[in-house]
C-alpha cells in the first residue's frame, strides 16, 4: 500500500525556498488587514488619492517582509523593481511615478501610527486563529533582547569630573556589554564582546514549534 505523508503544519522549509515576491503574496493573502485599510481610507476622505491606501499599505508590508531599515531603501526598491509595485497595487500605467515621494510614505505612516488598535486587533486575530490550529499554542513564554543604539554622544564610563548636559546627549541611555563565546575547531577558545551606547528591546515571546512576539518593551541598561 502506498503511503501518502502529509505535510507538517509548521514547516518552515516550505516557506524558505519561495522566492521574495512568492513570501510577500502570501503575507498580504491572510493577513486579515481589511479593518486597519478601511478605516485608513475613511480617514483620507475624499482627499487627494495620487497615492492609494492599498498599494501603500502592501508597500510597508513588503518593507517590514525585506527587512528594509529606512523608508527611502524601501522606495528605491520600489522604483527598481516593477513586478513588487505590481505586486503591491501600484499603477503599472504610471511607472516609476506611482511611487510615492518620502514625504507622502512619511505621512502615510504617520496615519498607520494612529491606528494602534486595529492593529492589535488584527495581530490578535492572527494569534487566535494560530491557537485553533495549535492546541498546546502559548504553554510555554520566553524572553529574548536585542540592543539598539543611541545616534546620540555616548557618556563617559568612567567620570573624572562632572558632566554638563548637552543638547544632543541622551540622558537615559546607558552602555551595554555583551559577550559571545565557543570553541574553534582546534578547541581552542573564542571570545568576542559586543558594546554599544543605547538600549536593549526585551521581548516576550509564545512558543510552540516557532515563536511569535507579543510584546517588547524598550529600557537602557542600568
Amino acid at each position: 500500500m502506498a503511503v501518502i505523508l502529509q505535510n507538517e503544519l509548521f514547516g518552515w522549509q516550505d516557506i524558505e525556498t519561495l522566492g521574495d515576491l512568492e513570501r510577500l503574496q502570501l503575507v498580504l493573502k491572510y493577513l486579515p488587514d481589511e479593518p486597519v485599510v478601511r478605516e485608513l481610507e475613511n480617514t483620507r476622505g475624499r482627499g487627494r488619492d495620487k497615492y492609494p491606501v492599498r498599494p501603500m499599505w502592501n508597500a510597508l508590508m513588503a518593507g517590514v517582509i525585506y527587512e528594509h531599515p529606512r523608508v527611502e531603501s524601501l522606495l528605491r526598491e520600489l522604483r527598481r523593481n516593477g513586478q513588487l509595485r505590481q505586486v503591491c497595487g501600484f499603477d503599472l500605467y504610471e511607472g516609476l511615478d506611482a511611487v510615492p515621494p518620502s514625504w507622502a510614505f512619511s505621512r502615510f505612516l504617520a496615519g498607520v501610527m494612529g491606528q494602534q488598535q486595529l492593529i492589535q486587533a488584527m495581530f490578535d486575530a492572527l494569534v487566535d486563529k494560530l491557537a485553533e490550529a495549535l492546541p498546546e499554542f502559548g504553554a510555554t513564554l520566553a524572553a529574548d533582547g536585542k540592543a539598539i543604539s543611541s545616534f546620540a554622544r555616548g557618556k563617559r564610563e568612567e567620570k573624572t569630573k562632572k558632566e554638563e548636559p548637552g543638547r544632543r546627549r541622551d540622558e537615559d541611555a546607558e552602555w551595554g556589554v555583551h559577550a559571545y563565546h565557543g570553541k574553534h575547531e582546534d578547541g581552542t577558545a573564542w571570545e568576542t564582546v559586543k558594546k554599544w551606547f543605547g538600549y536593549t528591546l526585551v521581548t516576550s515571546h509564545i512558543i510552540w514549534t516557532g515563536f511569535l512576539s507579543i510584546n517588547g518593551i524598550a529600557h537602557s541598561f542600568d
